[in-house]
């Protein structure tokens, strides 16, 4: 069995995985591989410490140390490709799988539409509106004859009524002016019947006012 049927499971009575399972699958894979990576560079940095630690004292086994270090990068650089490539093929997938869930969402949402349009008739369709537009009219005359007050005595001319009360108007200032109506004497009032008393003050000349002092002086004297 190969390396790719270990991965995706081998064939399933030939029948491909789908885009999740496919996904899936080369996440496994790639976390396989990190690990594997780790691994292997913690093998490097034991060759790397075993080349150190002999260097000239054991020359031998710090080239074969050197070598097991070339190995283990080679496989490391295989693995970084290998993930480089399961990367983009996974990206890829999701983006199929992305892409697929949207067509679905897609044709779910016009199967639907299709299903309700499926009752509808486009001509009666027209008809339905023509007929709500026509009693919109029908409405909208209705509200104007209710909204225009009811129109009494329209045969009445204007023009007379204006007249009339221009005469009308006339008469009052002819009246005013023939002075007809309360008379100025009714306006007056009455007179009085008594007139009022009035205090009558006594004026003395000034001869009575010598006379009277020189009176007063006799009594003094006296």
């Amino acid at each position: 069995m190969s390396f790719l049927s270990k991965v995706f499971g081998g064939k399933k009575d030939g029948k491909a995985p789908t885009t999740g399972e496919a996904i899936q699958k080369l996440r496994e894979t790639e976390e396989m591989l990190i690990k594997k990576q780790e691994f292997l560079e913690k093998k490097i940095e034991q060759e790397i410490g075993v080349a150190k630690k002999n260097g000239t004292k054991n020359k031998r086994a710090a080239i074969q140390a050197l070598k097991r270090k070339k190995r283990y990068e080679k496989q490391l650089q295989q693995i970084d490709g290998t993930l480089s490539t399961i990367e983009m093929q996974r990206e890829a997938l999701e983006g199929a799988n992305t892409n697929t869930a949207v067509l679905q969402t897609m044709k779910s949402a016009a199967d639907a539409l299709k299903a309700a349009h499926q009752h509808m008739d486009v001509d009666k369709v027209h008809d339905m509106m023509d007929d709500i537009a026509e009693q919109q009219d029908v409405a909208r005359e209705i509200s104007d004859a209710i909204s225009n007050p009811v129109a009494f005595g329209q045969d009445i001319d204007e023009d007379e009524l204006e007249r009339e009360l221009e005469e009308l108007e006339q008469e009052e200032l002819d009246k005013e002016l023939l002075g007809v109506g309360p008379t100025a004497a009714d306006e007056l009032p009455s007179p009085p019947t008594a007139l009022p008393a009035v205090a009558v003050e006594k004026k003395t000349t000034p001869k009575e006012e010598l006379d009277e002092e020189f009176k007063e002086m006799l009594s003094w004297a006296s």
